[in-house]
Formats: structure tokens, sequence, C-alpha cells
């Protein structure tokens, strides 16, 4: 299976350390989709200002697999913010993930339909109205005993398809609008920390892996981020649809020949360590030091430039956060990074043939021929 990592480490990590400026973007791409959405109930809110973040399909390198991120409720990281949640699209050959974020309007999401006020477009599960969250009784779970500051609006939804990505050969076809354009502009927030340690707690869970639960989780939801049992865990009341994944998906990833690095690398660190020819052994102990040191010399100057490009290109990945840059925008930049890289690459791998070329032994001009014969 052709994995392609689109950030500069894997999604195990990437996820794991999620920073303001990186979320937002593309950070990996797999070469067959996530299942479809299953189907389940959602548990009652827990408390005034928790906000519904629906569950989604994750992918581990470390597996191979996809595995589900239980929907769970949690507080807004401020007064006036909403979720906007990640989704899977194709692009590029692939299925590429793009993460969520924390900002005062919803975005694009896919056009996913996760349910539960995020129907494809915006969110309809609730407002803020002079700073108190109001929630839609219409399409979430709350116990009004606890919680006042409600309203009832019906929803009607057009989109009931289970699919969870957009693009591709039956995906959803939905296409950013002018509103989630502006939504992307806006200042955004990355996932809180509870999110990304809930979203750690399911990636360590191997009942959660699609291949064990093939799109039925026995933890869809819980009531607060990292809570997957007791009455407030909700499992998947049937999947959304039958899941079928390559069966090569865990014997052919580049991880188990390339060191979990993508096959086509776009930034310094996705590129595998350079190969080094073994010590020399021509009989010639000097010229054998000499070359050894040239090549240690050679790797710590390459060494460098890839951290220095490497830099570079995280300080624009930081200047586009900051911009709210559009993700034409970021495509953009990601296309020029993956061509300096492979520029870079390209230039480091002549520099090590010539080096090879230089300690190579002469070859031997023909013998002369004994004097008197021709």
């Amino acid at each position: 299976m052709n994995i392609r990592t689109v950030r500069t480490v894997l999604f195990a990590f990437v996820v794991l350390v999620m920073s303001s400026a990186s979320f937002g973007q593309v950070r990996i791409s797999v070469s067959f989709g996530p299942p479809a959405l299953p189907v389940y109930e959602q548990p009652v809110c827990p408390g005034d200002g928790y906000i519904w973040t629906p569950g989604y399909w994750a992918w581990s390198d470390d597996d191979g697999d996809y595995f589900w991120v239980p929907g769970t409720w949690v507080l807004a990281p401020e007064v006036g913010f909403l979720w906007t949640p990640p989704y899977w699209g194709w692009a590029d050959g692939a299925f590429v993930f793009y993460d969520g974020y924390w900002g005062p309007h919803v975005g694009f999401y896919g056009g996913i339909n996760y349910g539960f006020g995020y129907f494809g477009e915006g969110f309809e599960g609730g407002r803020w109205d002079n700073d108190h969250f109001f929630y839609n009784r219409s399409v979430t779970n709350v116990n009004v005993t606890n919680i006042h500051n409600v309203y009832n609006t019906t929803v009607v939804v057009h989109n009931e398809s289970r699919v969870s990505f957009n693009g591709g050969n039956g995906g959803v076809s939905a296409r950013p609008t002018a509103q989630d354009e502006a939504a992307a502009r806006d200042r955004h927030l990355p996932p809180a920390a509870v999110q990304t340690q809930h979203m750690q707690a399911a990636h360590g869970n191997p009942e959660l892996r699609a291949s064990a639960n093939h799109g039925k989780p026995p933890v869809a939801a819980t009531a607060k981020p990292g809570e997957f049992s007791g009455r407030e865990a909700v499992p998947a009341r049937e999947a959304g649809a039958p899941y079928n994944p390559p069966a090569n998906r865990g014997t052919a990833r580049p991880a188990a020949e390339n060191g979990g690095r993508p096959a086509t690398a776009v930034h310094p660190n996705d590129l595998p360590p350079m190969e080094r020819p073994a010590a020399p052994n021509t009989g010639n102990a000097k010229a054998d030091q000499k070359y050894q040191q040239q090549q240690q010399k050679l790797q710590q100057k390459q060494d460098q430039e890839r951290q220095k490009l490497q830099q570079q290109q995280e300080q624009e990945h930081q200047q586009l956060a900051k911009q709210n840059a559009s993700e034409a925008k970021k495509q953009q930049t990601e296309q020029k990074h993956q061509q300096q890289t492979q520029q870079l690459q390209q230039r480091h791998v002549q520099q090590q043939q010539r080096l090879q070329q230089r300690q190579a032994p002469p070859s031997r001009p023909p013998a002369a021929p004994p004097k008197g014969k021709q």
C-alpha cells in the first residue's frame, strides 16, 4: 500500500504533537479510503458549555490501519468558538487527511454528514448568545433538567450518506462555499489537549481498529474525552456500510521497507537516510582513510543542508498559519516544498556519485608490447 505523509513525520507522532502552527493543514494521505461512518447514538451532554465533536476515522502508520476516534463532548477553548471537524478528501491520487480546528465560525469539513448538527455544511447543533452556548434540542441530546439554555429548531437533512470522505470514486462532491473560505481566514485554535489525549487513547485501543471492528466500533461515542468504559461509552449500532479493505494493506506498506517514510517526499524529514558506501579496502590505507574522511565531511554537509531546508519550510508553514492562508495557497506552498526537497535529494545523490567515482581505482592502460614486436 502506498502511503505518503504530507507533513514531516508519521501520523502517530504528528497528530499527538499538534501545534497552532500546523493544524488545519494536510498531514497524511493513504491509498485506500476510510470506512463509512458508523451509526450510533449521541451520549447526553455532560454540562453547560460542552460542544459536540463528532467521531471520525484516523490513520495509524504503526498498524497500517484506520482506527475510530469516538465522538465526544468537549468544552470550547474560548467563548464564541465552534468546532470544525477533520475530514478525508481525495487529492492527487490518494486520500488526504485535514485536521479539525476551533474558531468563531465552522469552516469546510468536506460536506461529510457526521450527524448531530454537522450535516455537511455549518453546524445546526447550537449557537453562542451573550457568552452562553444554546443547544438545539432537535439534533442534540441535552438534559433540560440540568441545562436550560436550549431551543428547538427543526433541521431538514438532505444528505443521508454515511460516506466518510470527500471527492474521488463514491465520495461526497461538496466544495467550499464563500462562507467556508471566509471561515478559513478566521483566527483558529488547534484541538484541545483533551482531544489529543482522547485520540491517543483511541489509537492505543486495538478494538477500535477498522480491521478488528469492520466499521462498527465497540465505542463509537463518549460523554467526555477518554472515557471509553461505563454507561456513557456508546457502542455503534451498526456499520455505515460493509467494509472491505485491501487484503495487502498490512504487508505492502513502505513503513516495513523504508522506515515508514512516504514514497514521495514533500519535506526533507520525509527523505530516507542517505545510503553510505561501506568503508573502502583498496589495499592503500592512506587513500582509504582520506576517502572515509571525505565521506564523513560530505555527510555532515548534506545533513546540515537538509536541516536548513526543513527549518525554512517550517517557517513558511508558520507564516501561512499566521496569515490564515487559503487551502489553495497552502497547496501551492506544499508543491514548492516538494520540488525543493526533490532537487535537494537529486543534488545529494549526484555529490555522492561523484565522490565514489573519484575513489574508484583508475583503469590500467594496456600493457606495451615487448620491444621489437608489433
